[in-house]
């Protein structure tokens, strides 16, 4: 049986998060890791929050790349398999690398801490926005953006599934285009609770500074094929992975292409590692006769392993 491992990205943060993983050593080792590169207690942000602060993109970041790898290593611990393919949705295709042993973690969290600190540079907090969209397709979004976007940026985001796309660009724009969503048919429409949008031309300047990062990163050709976001491709040469990663700052995560792709590789089940179940809800609604689980806690993890 061929199987797909997955992470989710920015979104799936939350108060708590990781309290289900309580007993599992691999998480703990992970987590104080993490707190001691970074020289800030990731493990009470996880269980205290307050949600404010896991929101803001600076801590959001490197915390969602501390909780991919943590359930990831307890997944192997536990004696889960190594899949066929890794995937990771924006920032998890960070912990989709890690978990390829492309590049180590202590090596990747520093590169995630500058890359959320680029982008949030690039557009001040408060400039930026980035919403939800359920209910449209893809033509109706770039009409929906064109109309909204009034001289500033407003562009599609994630293709997530067939009827959910999320668009980023300035906020007052975002805002123009959730109005003009719901006005062509759309269902929901929301603003997401981050504070730098991604995956749009806004991000350049923020690119081009982890352009400069990456080009000192040690990377090596991943054990496991590791879908990416911009091109839906795995790369062996790790300069095509680096310019992957830069790509994908400021181009759309080609998501429902990822996930059709992993099917028609043969992969008959999904395991999102991490917190939350984005993914798992997204395979459901994409794919027909493909199995989606999420790894939430422990007992969702030895339930995934049988």
């Amino acid at each position: 049986m061929k199987i797909a491992v997955v992470f989710p990205g920015q979104g799936s943060q939350s108060v708590g998060m990781m309290d289900g993983f309580a007993g599992e050593p691999a998480v703990a080792r992970t987590f104080s890791e993490a707190s001691d590169l970074l020289g800030e207690d990731l493990a009470r942000l996880a269980a205290e929050g307050p949600a404010e602060a896991l929101n803001r993109t600076v801590v959001t970041q490197p915390l969602m790349l501390t909780a991919g790898v943590a359930c990831w290593r307890a997944w192997r611990e536990r004696g889960g398999p190594l899949p066929a393919f890794f995937a990771g949705h924006s920032l998890g295709e960070y912990s989709a690398l890690v978990a390829a042993e492309a590049i180590d973690f202590a090596e990747a969290l520093p590169i995630v801490r500058l890359r959320a600190q680029a982008m949030q540079e690039a557009v001040p907090e408060g400039t930026g926005g980035i919403a939800a969209i359920v209910g449209l397709d893809d033509a109706k979004i770039g009409q929906v953006c064109a109309e909204a976007a009034q001289g500033e940026v407003l562009e599609p985001a994630n293709l997530n599934s067939p009827g959910q796309i999320v668009i980023a660009g300035h906020r007052a724009a975002v805002e123009r285009g959730m109005a003009a969503a719901k006005a062509h048919g759309a269902r929901i429409a929301k603003m997401l609770p981050m504070s730098a949008p991604s995956h749009c031309s806004l991000m350049k300047p923020a690119a081009e500074r982890l352009r400069e990062r990456l080009a000192g990163a040690a990377i090596r050709r991943p054990q496991v094929p590791v879908l990416q976001n911009a091109d839906v491709e795995s790369f062996d040469d790790p300069e095509r992975i680096r310019r992957a990663l830069v790509e994908q700052l400021h181009r759309p995560v080609r998501w429902v292409q990822i996930q059709r792709r992993l099917q028609a590789e043969g992969v008959v089940r999904i395991v999102e590692c991490g917190p939350g179940k984005v993914l798992a809800g997204l395979a459901k609604r994409t794919l027909e006769g493909v199995e989606a689980l999420a790894v939430t806690d422990s007992a969702a993890l030895a339930a995934a392993i049988a």
